[in-house]
């Protein structure tokens, strides 16, 4: 068996366990519709397995009622270890004249291949388990925002999901981001 199917086999596998460990975050969607979608799909597999190596342990949270696309999640409990110190976007992390971080939040999500959340999917996410209790997680931030040199992140503290901003240019070892695949 070549290299690649195994990698691929053995990640399926962790998806597979991961989705029948927690199944509340999908209900109505069976594995067997999951493994049909990523046996048809490289680049998708290529997207998880990169999102499992940093640490997303990403999972099925649901389905796109427009296009019906299954929808992959990170949902470690802490935002991802592998995609921490990262400043909001290349353009911020380029302007840095000290301590400038090896990546961004957008540049490494567009390496992988997914979509940093939405403020919406963040808390949705959020309604399927407590998430980021230690850690924040940048998110996409609307245009005219980041044009003033802002950004957004979220996090959960004291029982509620909060939504901040911060310069595009700051950079934390507890923020990191949180990815979403579209299969």
């Amino acid at each position: 068996m070549a290299k690649h199917q195994k990698d691929s086999g053995e990640l399926i596998q962790v998806l597979q366990a991961r989705f029948e460990a927690h199944m509340p975050r999908h209900a109505g969607i069976a594995w067997a519709a999951v493994a049909a979608r990523l046996a048809k799909d490289r680049k998708a597999l290529s997207a998880l397995q990169q999102m499992e190596a940093t640490g997303g342990e990403p999972d099925v949270i649901g389905q796109d009622e427009a296009s019906g696309h299954l929808l992959f999640c990170d949902c470690a409990a802490e935002s991802p270890a592998g995609r921490r110190s990262t400043c909001y976007d290349g353009q911020a992390r380029l302007a840095r004249k000290e301590h400038r971080p090896e990546s961004s939040a957008v540049e490494m999500a567009e390496a992988i291949g997914i979509e940093l959340l939405t403020e919406a999917r963040y808390r949705h996410l959020q309604t399927l388990g407590e998430f980021d209790l230690k850690t924040s997680s940048w998110i996409a931030t609307p245009s005219d925002v980041r044009a003033q040199g802002g950004a957004l992140f979220c996090d959960r503290r004291y029982g509620q999901v909060f939504t901040y901003h911060n310069g595009v240019q700051s950079y934390y070892a507890a923020r990191g981001f949180r990815g979403l695949l579209r299969v």
